[in-house]
C-alpha cells in the first residue's frame, strides 16, 4: 500500500479501487467519524494524502489485525493524544534546555566576574558506621 505522496486530492472512486474497497466502505468511515475528506464545490469528496494515510491505518487495523471499528476509533483517538503529548513533551524539553543554557552561562559569567574564586561544592556523603559500632548494635539488641 506504499506510494508516492503528492498534494492531490483524489475522488471516492479512484480511491475506493485503489484500496480494492467498496465506496460505501468510505462512506461509512466517513459516516462513523474515522475518515473526513473535504469537499468540492459539487459536494463530490476528496481524499487527501493525509486522509489516505488514516485510511491505510484504518484497514491495517480492520484486514489484518480483526479489530472492530468502535476498536480502530478508540486506537485513533489514542494516537491522537499520544502524537499531543509528544508534542508537549518535546516542547517541554526545549524550554528545559534553553533555561539550563542561560543558567550554565549566567553560572559561568558569575565565576569570571567573582573576586574570590568559587570552587564547585563537594557532595557531603554518610560515612559508614565503623566495625566497632556495628558490634555495639548486634550486642545491644542480643540482650
Amino acid at each position: 500500500m506504499a506510494r508516492a505522496r503528492s498534494k492531490a486530492a483524489y475522488m471516492i472512486s479512484a480511491v475506493a479501487e485503489q484500496y480494492q474497497i467498496h465506496p460505501q466502505t468510505l462512506r461509512l468511515y466517513e459516516r462513523e467519524g474515522l475518515l473526513a475528506p473535504s469537499r468540492s464545490e459539487g459536494n463530490t469528496r476528496l481524499y487527501t494524502d493525509g486522509d489516505l494515510e488514516r485510511l491505510e491505518v484504518i484497514l491495517k487495523l480492520t484486514r489484518e489485525l480483526g479489530v472492530n471499528l468502535a476498536g480502530v476509533e478508540i486506537i485513533l483517538n489514542m494516537r491522537q493524544k499520544m502524537e499531543a503529548m509528544q508534542k508537549q513533551i518535546e516542547d517541554f524539553v526545549n524550554t528545559l534546555n534553553a533555561e539550563l543554557r542561560t543558567r550554565s552561562s549566567r553560572a559561568e559569567a558569575e565565576v569570571h566576574t567573582s573576586l574570590i574564586p568559587v570552587a564547585p561544592r563537594a557532595v557531603a556523603r554518610p560515612s559508614a558506621p565503623s566495625p566497632a559500632a556495628s558490634k555495639r548494635k548486634t550486642s545491644q539488641s542480643g540482650r
